[in-house]
């Protein structure tokens, strides 16, 4: 008997159809004789309906208080999806117990909206599916030490599945979504991409923070800190589908790297169109001066991505970054409000239509002349490249938001992503 976490994605849990035949498979593993924890996100659409009407009744405030209440309010968009799914298994004959994420409890810190997991008693879950249970956990969520509600960002879910299944040491975590594996990119945008039957954890952490939408970045290095087995796979296959042809479709995550995996210079392109670029000029060419600039950003809890400083002229420079599109304006109020003037910069521009374009794969680092490769196709494309980005498996670069599609299906035929996979 195994231990299975199932996760089942917005659109999984999307109509009550939907979610009667989530039950019906995951009541086809349990009668299989496998131990079942499940953890549901809300109804497509559930999460971005509540927050529009918290933003009806107020505009956005950027104050503890006022995120506590969306958390409050999000958080039961997790708990409907959980209660209706036990429901449904039981009348599938499925004894079933739902949780929310305090009840566990999932002890988070107190960063409402953005809450990272400290910790997971499994007590409690674990008398449950001793005695025959398939216990449902709420994605999304959880409680910090003063006792109220959290949620951790958006794509929570997936980090709240594995884990949870890190904390139980499941032996497979699977991860159902709309799409039946991961691809080399968004097929979406180049139809000749195909999917990935493995992929290493190494590239799919790269994948997912470059702007791959198959698994959320925080799930990736839970996966890869507790060595948890996990696959990408669709909800979508009929629920009666063989177990053991489902147990080895889609996408496995791996921690071994092979000789076979080795061959592939370049596994997938990643893009991210939710980037704003920020450009700080005529700053002080000073020690500590990135700290001046980036550490007021990081306070307010805004993330930063690529960073580029220009070479020193006359003493002064320009420093340039990029952020989320959620963050832009903000951090352009923040910066020009408290860092221009303790700096005496010259001015804070910043340009919201750019994307990001990333080349991710495990092979880059015994090839030489990939990068090389990359700024050739795009500059044959007319496309200029305004910010880089390295790192052993991959390279990124900032360009237009226009050329967005343009790039990727020209990197992802010169890389041959295009054949079928040997």
């Amino acid at each position: 008997m195994a231990l299975i976490v199932h996760k089942y994605g917005g659109t999984s849990m999307g109509s009550p159809e939907r979610i009667r035949n989530v039950a019906k498979r995951v009541a086809k593993w349990a009668r299989a004789g496998h131990q079942m924890v499940v953890v549901p996100s809300a109804m497509s659409g559930e999460t971005n309906r509540l927050l529009a009407l918290a933003k009806e009744l107020a505009p956005e405030r950027a104050t503890q208080a006022y995120h506590r209440e969306l958390d409050m309010l999000a958080a039961t968009g997790e708990q409907a999806s959980s209660a209706l799914l036990a429901i449904a298994l039981q009348a599938e004959g499925m004894e079933s117990v739902s949780y929310a994420g305090w009840q566990v409890p999932i002890r988070t810190d107190s960063s409402y909206t953005k809450a990272r997991i400290e910790s997971i008693d499994d007590q409690r879950v674990r008398g449950d599916l001793a005695a025959g249970k398939v216990v449902i956990v709420t994605g999304f969520q959880g409680i910090d030490e003063h006792g109220h509600i959290t949620t951790l960002g958006r794509g929570g879910s997936d980090t709240s599945a594995v884990a949870v299944a890190a904390a139980m040491k499941a032996d497979e975590c699977l991860i159902y979504t709309d799409v039946d594996g991961v691809y080399t990119t968004d097929p979406r945008v180049a139809p000749a991409a195909r999917r990935l039957t493995t992929v290493s954890f190494e590239e799919m952490l790269e994948m997912a923070s470059l702007g791959s939408k198959v698994l959320q970045i925080r799930s990736v290095e839970f996966a890869g800190k507790y060595k948890v087995p996990m696959r990408v796979l669709s909800s979508f296959t009929p629920w009666d589908i063989d177990i053991n042809e489902e147990a080895k479709s889609g996408t496995l995550i791996t921690f071994e790297e092979d000789e076979k995996m080795e061959q592939a210079v370049v596994s997938g392109i990643a893009f991210n169109r939710d980037e704003a670029k920020i450009s700080v000029l005529g700053v002080p060419d000073t020690p500590g001066i990135a700290y001046r600039i980036l550490g007021p950003v990081a306070d307010a809890n805004i993330e930063v991505d690529v960073i580029i400083q220009n070479l020193s002229k006359d003493g002064k420079t320009d420093f340039s970054f990029t952020v989320h599109r959620n963050d832009y304006a903000r951090a352009i109020e923040l910066l020009k409000e408290k860092v221009l003037p303790a700096l005496g910069a010259q001015d804070v521009v910043g340009d919201a239509k750019i994307c990001k374009v990333s080349i991710v794969g495990i092979g880059m680092r015994s090839h030489v002349g990939v990068a090389s490769t990359m700024f050739r196709v795009l500059s044959e494309e007319g496309i200029n490249i305004q910010m880089i980005s390295t790192s052993e498996i991959k390279t990124s670069v900032v360009i237009d938001e226009k050329y967005l599609e343009l790039a990727v299906r020209a990197l992802h035929t010169a890389f041959d992503l295009d054949k079928p996979a040997e």
